[in-house]
């Protein structure tokens, strides 16, 4: 098996200290070895492997994780090209859009190579239509698939619902991973929410869930003080009209879907007691920010889930409410509000970078396991991406990665394979190497 040393002018590994003229060394799927260059090199040539070296002067990092987008919505830039008041708004110039219709398992693809020529290796990519289904398998992108789930009443779950969700779940292609979205709170009644944790969770599979997109979901003060479980209400709207103020991430952890197997998309009107429950139940946040911007909502609390620990990662949603499928466009914004916000630590690019790699991986499980990924570590699986970034000190160049890494990009390793190249590299022999 062929041998293949990748170097850059600075490694970040996310799980060790960043390594100026650093390398790692890839066999097959998976790493053999990080370090410095003379080290990596030095260690291959007393093993007796010979090997190749291709070499970028910029970063090498692992591969970006976009923890939420819907690939298959890459056709509707029109929509995301536009400027809304709020969530509401925003659906309405989205719907008739929808309502038309496509090639949805060609925009999913195109949504697809676009991740991919960006630097992104993992997805969690929610599908509406089951053409979509195919984007990440097709592409050879790791990730999950996420079946959405929207629109049910009691009622109708009951009759066919569950049936017809189980089998679209039974549907979406493998690998990679698989698991359910469903929508959101205000989308579905309480039935299929509480049914969709249990058949995630009797297939060892995942879930993932908007919450905090729409200011509806916001706590507001109550008028009915006692607890809203014992009462025989259907929906989140019936609790609101029957005065319970509960937010909306209590009301969906009451109904089981929160946990470490679950992921939340946005975050935006979440208070600190939500925040703080999202942690107890070891559940992250994908922020996408740009996506929150076009569609008007207020800002994510970048910085108060940085000052809390909140486990948090990144996704750019789709085109239809976002500029661009390049999570590094996420990363700069999540920067700029983590600092008008008040945060000073000088570790925020570091942080915003490990969101955007080993945090999507923590959000979607695959941080561990003998396909981990989301880091450079020996033994995980060789999901690289190049960013041709200029290299001063470590400090200096990881703040301008964070801040300026949008369209910098220049190649992509996934799972040990070279697939996307567009920037000058150096490809040279061990055995000509000096």
């Amino acid at each position: 098996m062929s041998t293949v040393v990748y170097s850059a002018a600075l490694v970040l590994p996310m799980t060790a200290p960043p390594v100026l003229d650093g390398a790692i060394a890839v066999r097959g799927r998976r790493i053999v070895h990080v370090g410095e260059r003379a080290w990596v090199v030095e260690a291959l040539r007393e093993s007796g492997h010979a090997f190749t070296e291709v070499h970028w002067d910029g970063v090498l990092m692992p591969g970006l994780i976009n923890a939420h987008t819907h690939l298959q919505y890459t056709g509707m830039a029109e929509v995301g090209q536009g400027s809304y008041q709020g969530f509401e708004d925003w659906a309405r110039a989205f719907n008739p859009v929808y309502d038309r219709g496509q090639d949805w398992r060609g925009a999913a693809a195109a949504g697809a190579r676009m991740a991919l020529e960006a630097g992104t290796t993992s997805v969690a990519d929610v599908v509406t239509d089951l053409e979509a289904m195919y984007a990440l398998a097709d592409a050879g992108l790791h990730g999950i698939t996420y079946w959405e789930v929207m629109d049910w009443t009691n009622a109708a779950w009951r009759e066919r619902g569950r049936a017809q969700v189980e089998a679209a779940l039974d549907a979406l292609p493998t690998p990679p991973g698989t698991g359910l979205s469903p929508h959101a709170p205000y989308s579905l009644e309480i039935v299929p929410l509480l049914d969709i944790p249990d058949i995630v969770r009797e297939r060892g599979s995942r879930i993932h869930i908007h919450l905090g997109e729409s200011a509806i979901e916001r706590e507001f003060s109550h008028t009915v003080a006692e607890p809203w479980q014992a009462k025989n209400l259907g929906s989140l709207s019936e609790l609101r009209s029957a005065g319970y103020g509960t937010s909306a991430t209590d009301y969906v952890d009451h109904l089981g879907v929160l946990g470490p197997d679950c992921h939340i998309a946005h975050g935006v009107y979440l208070s600190a007691n939500d925040r703080a429950l999202l942690r107890a139940r070891g559940t992250s946040v994908a922020l996408c920010p740009r996506s929150n911007a076009v569609i008007g909502l207020d800002e994510p609390p970048v910085a108060a889930y940085l000052t809390e620990g909140s486990p948090i990662s990144v996704g750019t949603d789709s085109l239809s409410s976002a500029p661009s499928l390049d999570l590094m466009g996420d990363v700069a914004a999540l920067h700029r509000l983590a600092r008008g916000q008040g945060y000073s630590g000088a570790d925020l690019a570091e942080r915003l970078l490990a969101a955007a790699t080993l945090g999507g991986s923590r959000a979607m499980g695959l941080h561990m396991g003998a396909d981990r990924t989301g880091y450079l570590a020996v033994g995980a699986r060789a999901d690289l991406a190049f960013l041709d970034v200029p290299v001063a000190d470590v400090a200096t160049t990881v703040d301008d990665l964070a801040r300026h890494g949008e369209g910098r990009a220049v190649a992509t390793v996934i799972a040990g394979r070279l697939r996307h190249a567009a920037g000058a590299f150096t490809d040279r022999t061990g055995a000509a190497f000096s």
